[in-house]
């Protein structure tokens, strides 16, 4: 008879819009894994966090967590990329695996130093680069396999939002030396993106600006990427489009593909839904994106959207963890999107 092996013993720094929306509720809901202590020193999410999860045990400073150690098996940085290195370090030296979130790190000096310590203690250290399970980006592998578009030449990926005014949040006061901006912020999933889909790249072209006022680090950004492949891939970020364009746009020899909106996971999980829930992840009909070619003698052809699946990063944590299978990020990939950011903001230094 089987005996189930233990939950993997979890604890979470920092409960903003990362740990609460983006890792606890998957934690919370896996039964891999038991959600044991969280660390926040805002009263208002000591609180929230209490009220989401009354079993687990909240601490006011990430030191108060790392002084418990020896009670979790996991740690998971849902805080600042300032700090990951320091608390990066200390989780793994007390024997712990670590998940760590995007920006990696803040400079490729201090994502190397991870990856070596990592090494070192034989510890897993896994990046959260949860977008490489978006619904639109599974579509996306899934038609490049499929062979429809015909010979890829040109990818065009836009993550666009609208925040007109600096805020009162790490990613609005930290500056880039320190992991900020929206070139480490959403840069960092676009470029992973970009990577995963048509392989190794050089920076051909970047511009990065400051468009609020009071902003410290760059609100606008635009990267060209040369891929080994052939592919180019141009990818624009911005925190003050008030209108945004494609989500993804790919040129083909044969076909194009088109899809608008965003992936529809984190706005449901904001609003309280569960990865658990019916439906979670499926996007309806009118978000799918369209396949062909322009012109009103071959209409475009809507292509069923992937479901989202944020779940599979845990599942892969936790086969990582238990069984020793492959991390399903693996650190080195992500050093490789931070030295391109650290490209693009060496180019914009030097005009």
């Amino acid at each position: 008879m089987s005996v189930e092996p233990a939950p993997i013993r979890t604890g979470i720094i920092g409960f903003g819009l990362s740990g609460r929306v983006f890792h606890a509720p998957f934690l919370a809901t896996n039964p891999a894994f038991s959600l044991d202590l969280i660390a926040t020193g805002d009263a208002g999410r000591q609180a929230d966090a209490h009220a989401r999860h009354p079993d687990v045990v909240v601490v006011a400073t990430p030191e108060d967590l790392l002084a418990r150690a020896g009670e979790l098996d996991l740690i998971v940085l849902a805080s600042p990329a300032h700090v990951h290195l320091e608390q990066g370090l200390a989780a793994l030296e007390a024997g712990l695996a670590v998940v760590i979130d995007k920006p990696f790190a803040a400079s490729v000096a201090e994502a190397e130093t991870l990856i070596h310590a990592a090494e070192r203690v034989g510890h897993p250290l896994i990046v959260f680069q949860n977008r490489r399970w978006d619904s639109d980006f599974l579509t996306l592998k899934k038609l490049l396999t499929s062979g429809r578009l015909g010979r890829v030449h040109r990818f065009e990926s836009t993550f666009e939002r609208f925040s007109p005014a600096v805020r009162d949040r790490w990613q609005d006061t930290t500056t880039i030396a320190q992991g900020a901006g929206i070139t480490f912020d959403l840069g960092s999933h676009l470029i992973d993106q970009a990577l995963q889909l048509f392989g190794p790249a050089v920076l051909v072209h970047a511009e990065t600006d400051v468009i609020r006022p009071g902003g410290v680090s760059d609100d606008e950004a635009f990267v060209s990427l040369q891929h080994e492949s052939g592919v180019r891939s141009h990818l624009s970020l911005s925190r003050v489009a008030a209108q945004s364009g494609p989500r993804f746009r790919m040129l083909g020899s044969d076909a194009a593909y088109v899809v608008h909106g965003l992936d529809r996971q984190e706005p449901d999980l904001k609003a309280g839904a569960l990865p658990t829930d019916d439906g979670y992840g499926i996007e309806e009909p009118s978000a799918w994106g369209r396949l062909g070619i322009d012109g009103p003698h071959s209409p475009l052809e809507p292509v069923p959207s992937e479901r989202g699946d944020y779940p599979a990063f845990y599942a892969g944590v936790a086969a990582c963890i238990r069984e020793g299978a492959p991390v399903p990020v693996d650190p080195r990939e992500s050093l490789e999107v931070v030295r391109l950011i650290a490209l693009v903001h060496e180019r914009n230094m030097r005009g």
